[in-house]
């Protein structure tokens, strides 16, 4: 095939047939025309020269020019493509290392081979420029809802056709328990993740993430679209149940009436959408309690103990009422949980009852033993809210001559005690530990009790430098996965209450001590991960 005027215009007009059909830039055709007809040149004049082609966008003439560069004479390297500024006087006038000179060479003829190998360029490059168009395309549609059509199943996972994006795939984990779709199926899924990868853009789309069912009330609400009421939280047992937690910013308009609709118009919709999936529309509370009772409904619920710094919750229910708040399989309470994100205990009145009486007298035993009371004053002491030695050791005096029967000697005398008894078990831990190998550099590092120092020591930890080389899950525990069950790793520092961030601090102020860490760099790095959790918040807060 010669490029002659026979076929110039026949090339604009491939070009901007195929990027018709695949909805790209006719000029991203023609380059890749351009690069497949240097290629071929190259084959025909030699692969060291630098052939490069130019197609006039409007007569379709394909001009091929031999480029060759100025350089020093000691770099000279490529004799078709470069040329020392002696050589390129013949050529050039006052020419300077860096300038370049062109020429035109004849156009070449493409035999069936390198026919073929300019066919191949110019497919691949069109695979590029569409497999780029998709992903411009669908990478701001991720979080949105999208129609598709089923195209195949493999291996359980759904293959979908999107309009003119080619296939997205909905695995079978997303798949809403036992659906089955047959090629031609209309599909409605919501589109989780858009990955640029080499083979394409990656479409991965869900059926049963919270957000899905989030985005169809959305659609279904026109409230919920106006941003008059808002969708705080949502959590699914995908096919089965699920909670959504709504507030409304005006206060005329009830935002779980709104979200039910006439007749349950609206929630059914949804319902339908979802396979018959049971939803509980819950009113959103700022108090947590509060918010708690609602997300437990149907059960009711007799008192709840919020502990803020564990975020951990204790609910009291009725007796007749724990099945119903536990529900099917955990699964009422299991739901409450992920929408309110915090621990929930449930149990009893009896049981409540039953424990905190147990509590009661395992406090007063521990004031009898340690303070030399009797049952009668400790039971006084627990009954007004003093759970240790510590408490009543440090706390102010005003508060124990609130007790009937205890005045100012009294008071002194009890936080005596107290204190003795707690120097006297310090010191005894620190010879436990210093018996156990513990050095004064451990002993004295700010943050650690004696009988935190007595427990590292235990565990082989004798110095600061041990204590600097300890991950922070092995002083608080944590989790692990092994062959898919989750195991329970015990932290040495875990009884003394040592939470996962408090032991992060001691490790890397350990570290910052021993000269590990530069303190400087260590303050920048928290400020960039403040200031980028900030802007991570702010922009959640806008969407």
């Amino acid at each position: 095939m010669a490029i002659t005027s026979a076929n110039q215009l026949e090339l604009l007009q491939t070009a901007e047939a195929v990027a018709r059909e695949k909805m790209i830039d006719p000029g991203l055709v023609v380059e890749a025309m351009e690069e497949s007809l240097a290629r071929a040149a190259k084959s025909r004049y030699g692969a060291e020269m630098d052939i490069r082609v130019a197609i006039d966008r409007k007569t379709g003439r394909a001009t091929f020019t031999r480029v060759r560069t100025v350089v020093e004479d000691e770099a000279l390297e490529n004799y078709q493509a470069e040329f020392t500024v002696a050589q390129a006087r013949q050529y050039m006038d006052d020419p300077k290392v860096g300038d370049v000179y062109e020429e035109e060479v004849p156009p070449v003829e493409l035999g069936r081979i390198a026919a073929q190998s300019a066919k191949q360029v110019i497919l691949q490059k069109v695979r590029e420029a569409e497999r780029d168009r998709q992903y411009e395309e669908f990478k701001d549609r991720a979080g949105t809802i999208i129609n598709a059509t089923v195209k195949r199943e493999e291996y359980g996972n759904i293959v979908v056709e999107l309009p003119g994006a080619g296939e997205a795939v909905l695995r079978r984990n997303e798949k809403i328990g036992r659906e089955a779709y047959r090629p031609g199926d209309r599909i409605r899924c919501y589109v989780k993740d858009v990955r640029r990868e080499v083979r394409g853009p990656q479409i991965f789309l869900s059926r049963t993430a919270p957000e899905f069912m989030a985005e169809l009330f959305r659609m279904e609400v026109p409230e919920i679209y106006e941003g008059i009421i808002e969708i705080r939280a949502v959590a699914r047992d995908p096919g089965s149940r699920a909670k959504i937690a709504v507030i409304s910013h005006d206060g005329s308009i009830d935002p779980v009436g709104a979200c039910v609709g006439m007749r349950g118009s609206r929630v059914q919709a949804v319902v339908g959408e979802l396979q018959g999936e049971k939803i509980d529309i819950i009113p959103w509370n700022e108090d947590m309690p509060t918010f708690l009772v609602n997300a437990l409904q149907p059960a009711e619920v007799s008192k709840v103990v919020f502990d803020e710094d564990a975020e951990r919750i204790e609910v009291v229910v009725p007796e007749e009422q724990l099945s119903l708040a536990i529900g099917r399989r955990g699964q009422n309470v299991r739901l409450a949980s992920q929408l309110t994100g915090l621990d929930i205990d449930i149990m009893t009145e009896e049981q409540e009852s039953k424990r905190r009486q147990a509590e009661f007298e395992t406090r007063t035993k521990l004031f009898m033993d340690t303070l030399d009371l009797d049952e009668f004053f400790a039971q006084l002491l627990v009954a007004e809210g003093f759970t240790n030695l510590d408490e009543v050791a440090y706390v102010d005096q005003d508060e124990l001559l609130v007790i009937d029967g205890v005045d100012e000697d009294t008071a002194a005398e009890l936080q005596a005690r107290a204190r003795d008894y707690i120097d006297a078990q310090n010191k005894a831990a620190l010879e436990r530990a210093r018996e156990l190998g513990a050095e004064d550099s451990l002993i004295s590092f700010p943050g650690l009790s004696p009988q935190m120092v007595e427990a590292l020591a235990k565990d082989g930890v004798n110095s600061l430098e041990d204590f600097a080389t300890c991950a922070d899950w092995e002083l608080a525990g944590g989790w692990t996965v092994q062959n898919g069950e989750r195991i329970k790793d015990d932290g040495v520092l875990e009884p003394f209450d040592v939470s996962l961030e408090e032991a992060q601090e001691l490790v890397m102020t350990a570290r910052v001590a021993l000269g590990w860490v530069d303190p400087d760099e260590l303050a920048a790095e928290e400020a960039a991960a403040a200031e980028a959790a900030a802007a991570e918040a702010e922009a959640q807060d806008e969407a």
